[in-house]
C-alpha cells in the first residue's frame, strides 16, 4: 500500500491491534502442550515432557536460523501467504501429535516447531523503521506474554473440564484460533508502509543479502556479541520459566488452576509492554539506548530481589512468579522494541530488524536447548525451583555488567560516527 488515507492514529492502532493478536493466535499452536504434564511417561528412557520440549524446541531453535536469511530477505507481498502457510503446518503436526504412537509423536513436535519459529519476524517486519515502533512492538511483545498464559489456561481447562487427553489437546487448541488468525492476518496486511518522515528518523529498512548481513555484524561486532550474551541468558531463563511453569507453582506448594498461568501473565504484560512502550519519547537513538539499558538494569535487579525474597520466605509464590516475570521480561521486551531498532536506525549501514532479531533468537534458544539436553542427562530429582533461582540471581548479575558494557561500546561508535542523535 502506500501513504494510508487513514490517520496516523488509527492506523498505529490498527497495526498494533493485528500484530498482537496473529502473534497470540499463534501461540495457541505452540505452547497448550507444555500445559500437560504426562506424569509417569517416558520417551526413549527419558521424561516424556522433557523430550517433547525439547523436540519442539530444536525445531523452533533451527527455524531461528532459517530466519536469519528468511525473514531478512522476506518482501512484504509474501509475508501474509507465508504466516498462514507456516502456521497451517504446524496444526497440521499437532493432529500427528494426537494420534500417532509415542516416537512419532517427539517427532510430530519437531515438525511443530520448525515452522513457527519464523512467525515473529514477519509479523514484526510490518511495525519496524517508525517513529512508533517502540510502542507498536511493545503492543506485539504483549501477546507473546499473555498469550502464553492464556493458551496453557486453555488446554488446562480443555483437560480439567471436558476430560481432552493431553495428546489431542493440543490441535483442538489451535483450531479454536484459526478463524480469527485468517481475520487478523488480512488486516496485518493492511499496515501501510512507513512514511517519509518516518524513514528519515529511523532509517530506510531493506531487504539483506548475506553480505550486508556480514557487514553490519562486522561493524559492531564487540558490542553486539555483549548483547547477545544477555539475550542468551534472557532466553534460558525466561524459557525455563514458561515451558516448565506447571512444575515451578507445584514446586511453590501450589496446585494451579487454569486461570493462574492468565493472571500472572497479564499482570507481567501490562507492566513490561508500557513500560518499554515510553521508549518513543526519545527522538534521538542514543539517548533512547540509555533508557531502555536502564530499564533492563531496572529489570534484571528485580529479577534478583524476587529470587532472594522467595528463597528467605519473604516473597509469596505468586507475587515470586510475578515479580521474576516483570524482571525477565522488561529486558527481553526492550531488545524487540528498542535495542536493535535503535541500533539498526543509528547504523550507517542499511539492514532491517528482523536480521538482528534473528541472530539473536537463534543463539538463544541454543543455548535453552543445551540447558534442556543437560537436564536430561543430570540427576533426574532436580529441584527445578532451586535451579530457576539459580539462574535467576547469578544470570541477572552477570548481565548488568554485559549491558553497561555494551552501552559504553555503542555510546562511542555512534557518537564517533555522529550518528547518535538520528
Amino acid at each position: 500500500m502506500g501513504e494510508n488515507r487513514r490517520s496516523p492514529v488509527v492506523s498505529n492502532l490498527v497495526a498494533a491491534v493485528a500484530a498482537f493478536s496473529v502473534y497470540f493466535c499463534m501461540y495457541a499452536f505452540r505452547k497448550p502442550f507444555t500445559a500437560g504434564t504426562f506424569v509417569d511417561q517416558e520417551a526413549f528412557g527419558f521424561s516424556l515432557k522433557t523430550v517433547l520440549v525439547l523436540s519442539q524446541l530444536s525445531g523452533y531453535m533451527l527455524s531461528k536460523f532459517i530466519g536469519v536469511k528468511i525473514v531478512s530477505e522476506m518482501p512484504r507481498a509474501r509475508r501474509a501467504i507465508a504466516i498462514l502457510v507456516l502456521i497451517g503446518c504446524a496444526e497440521l503436526a499437532l493432529v500427528g501429535f494426537a494420534f500417532l504412537p509415542t516416537p512419532a509423536k517427539v517427532v510430530m513436535l519437531f515438525l511443530n516447531g520448525l515452522p513457527l519459529g519464523m512467525v515473529f519476524g514477519l509479523v514484526l517486519a510490518y511495525l519496524e523503521g517508525r517513529r512508533h515502533t517502540e510502542a507498536l512492538a511493545a503492543g506485539l511483545c504483549a501477546s507473546f506474554i499473555v498469550s502464553s498464559g492464556v493458551v496453557k489456561s486453555v488446554g488446562r481447562w480443555l483437560i480439567e473440564t471436558h476430560g481432552v487427553s493431553e495428546f489431542h489437546m493440543p490441535y483442538i487448541a489451535g483450531a479454536m484460533f484459526l478463524l480469527p488468525l485468517f481475520f487478523f492476518v488480512w488486516l496485518l496486511q493492511q499496515t501501510p508502509e512507513p512514511t517519509a518522515q518516518d524513514r528519515e528518523v529511523r532509517s530506510e529498512r531493506l531487504a539483506m543479502t548475506g553480505q550486508k548481513r556480514q557487514q553490519f555484524f562486522r561493524a559492531h561486532a564487540p558490542g553486539l556479541w555483549l548483547l547477545l550474551f544477555v539475550y542468551i541468558v534472557l532466553t534460558i531463563t525466561r524459557t525455563i520459566r514458561d515451558d516448565f511453569g506447571v512444575e515451578i507453582w507445584q514446586s511453590l506448594g501450589i496446585q494451579e488452576t487454569p486461570a493462574v498461568f492468565a493472571q500472572s501473565e497479564t499482570i507481567v504484560g501490562i507492566v513490561a509492554t508500557a513500560l518499554n512502550a515510553l521508549a518513543i519519547c526519545f527522538i534521538r537513538n542514543l539517548s533512547a539506548l540509555r533508557a531502555a539499558t536502564g530499564l533492563m538494569v531496572a529489570g534484571f535487579i528485580v529479577t534478583i530481589g524476587a529470587a532472594v525474597g522467595q528463597w528467605q520466605g519473604y516473597v509469596a509464590p505468586f507475587w515470586f512468579m510475578v515479580a521474576c516475570g516483570i524482571g525477565l521480561y522488561l529486558p527481553y521486551v526492550a531488545f524487540h522494541t528498542t535495542v536493535f531498532e535503535r541500533i539498526v536506525a543509528a547504523s550507517r549501514h542499511s539492514g532491517n530488524l528482523g536480521y538482528l532479531m534473528y541472530l539473536a533468537d537463534s543463539i538463544g534458544y541454543l543455548g535453552y536447548a543445551a540447558i534442556v539436553g543437560l537436564k536430561m542427562f543430570g540427576p533426574e530429582d532436580i529441584d527445578i525451583l532451586w535451579f530457576f533461582r539459580q539462574a535467576l540471581t547469578w544470570g541477572a548479575i552477570a548481565c548488568i555488567l554485559a549491558m553497561i558494557f555494551a552501552q559504553r561500546y555503542f555510546e562511542r561508535v555512534f557518537q564517533s560516527r555522529g550518528r547518535a542523535g538520528r
